[in-house]
């Protein structure tokens, strides 16, 4: 591991995302859908009696933690124990039924499902995602290329539908255009884990980079040694419970141990 690539947090830096007693509850329907669409939900339980049968997840349990400027916290825990929900919650796209989540600005949640126009070719969702991400027609232009370098997208994909392109190409250029401005706080959910290993590199980089503009980033990742290089902290969560926060080397060793 590279340690000089890690460096320690600022003795002032200042809190950036409040995660206090932290529950997050959701309806799961006997159709494996969730209660999240009112109108859908009514058309379900019209269709069936069966589909009125409801099971209660509570994916997060009294979670509660506080991130700092500069730091970089990998989530770690096994599939489905609440880390994709925790970086929705924090992101505002997954509303607390019990405690709160604080940050000091908006929160931006990059995930390999995240949103893009299909049907608009890989230059036209570029655009249209910095204008998203705040920055202006000269901006874009001015970043264009290197996004597209980022992302390691051949030219003459640039032109074509979306929908054409491999899930690999369009995780590597969300990443990019997300990735080409700061931000005070990212969330990363397994966005490095595609891509070769020179892409994976360069996002790596790149989240270091965002740290050291006081930032806060948050990468979720079954890549742990993603993990290793790039953050500072981690926490641990289990079973929608936070197991354990400290240094990235001690949580990951009492990780492994309880999956080993």
């Amino acid at each position: 591991m590279d340690l000089g690539t890690k460096r320690e947090r600022r003795a002032d830096a200042r809190p950036t995302v409040v995660v206090d007693d932290l529950h997050i509850t959701y309806k799961v329907f006997a159709t494996g859908k969730t209660a999240g669409d009112r109108d859908r939900e009514r058309r379900l339980l019209k269709r069936s009696p069966s589909m009125r049968r409801a099971r209660e997840v509570h994916a997060l349990r009294g979670v509660s933690f506080t991130a700092y400027e500069g730091d970089a916290i990998g989530v770690v825990g096994a599939n489905g124990s609440g880390k994709s929900t925790l970086l929705k919650a924090i992101a505002g796209l997954a509303p607390p039924s019990g405690g709160a989540v604080y940050s000091e600005s908006n929160p931006t949640l990059l995930g390999v499902n995240a949103a893009i126009i299909n049907d608009l070719s890989g230059e036209r969702n570029v655009i249209l995602g910095g204008l998203a991400l705040g920055m202006s027609l000269d901006e874009i232009r001015a970043k264009y290329q290197a996004i597209v370098d980022f992302a390691g997208i051949e030219p003459q994909f640039l032109d074509l539908p979306m929908r054409t392109y491999s899930s690999g190409m369009s995780a590597r250029l969300r990443f990019a255009i997300a990735a080409s401005v700061n931000h005070s706080v990212l969330l990363v959910d397994e966005a490095l884990s595609v891509g070769d290993k020179a892409f994976q590199k360069r996002s790596e980089a790149r989240i270091r980079e965002l740290r050291t503009q006081a930032g806060t980033v948050f990468l979720v990742s079954h890549g742990l040694p993603a993990i290793q290089k790039t953050c500072n902290r981690a926490i641990w969560i289990d079973k929608g419970k936070l197991r354990l926060d400290g240094d990235t080397e001690a949580v990951i060793e009492a990780y492994s141990e309880s999956t080993g």
